[in-house]
């Protein structure tokens, strides 16, 4: 059984930092590429942050310098430090496994439950 267990969200002052993790199990970790979305009521999931099982990484431009995605292989677990945190960060933060395949159209995704993150003025 596959899980994905997001930690680290809560409520901080905007220019504060935060860090998130998710440790997954049931998966090669290693073999995944790994994400972070977030979503606010009304809106559609974003992506935030991936970082591929190569080792390569994107950011959003609202998060571009701000936000540092990493992965600790032997441990299972992919990180989101989130520095000088803007209230417009305010989301549910979602961590995101994904397989490609050659038989599975889209490859494989499996997602945790979501950790709060509340950013005040």
């Amino acid at each position: 059984q596959v899980q994905l267990v997001e930690s680290g969200g809560g409520l901080v002052q905007a220019g504060g930092s935060l860090r998130l993790s998710c440790t997954a199990s049931g998966i090669t970790f290693s073999g995944n590429d790994m994400g972070w979305y977030r979503q606010t009521p009304g809106k559609q999931r974003e992506l935030v942050a991936s970082m591929a099982s190569g080792g390569g990484t994107y950011a959003a431009d609202s998060v571009k310098g701000r936000f540092t995605i990493s992965r600790d292989n032997a441990k299972n677990t992919v990180y989101l430090q989130m520095n000088s945190l803007k209230p417009e960060d305010t989301a549910i933060y979602y961590c995101n496994a994904h397989r490609d395949s050659l038989v599975t159209k889209g490859g494989y995704d499996y997602w945790g439950r979501g950790t709060q993150v509340t950013v005040s003025t």
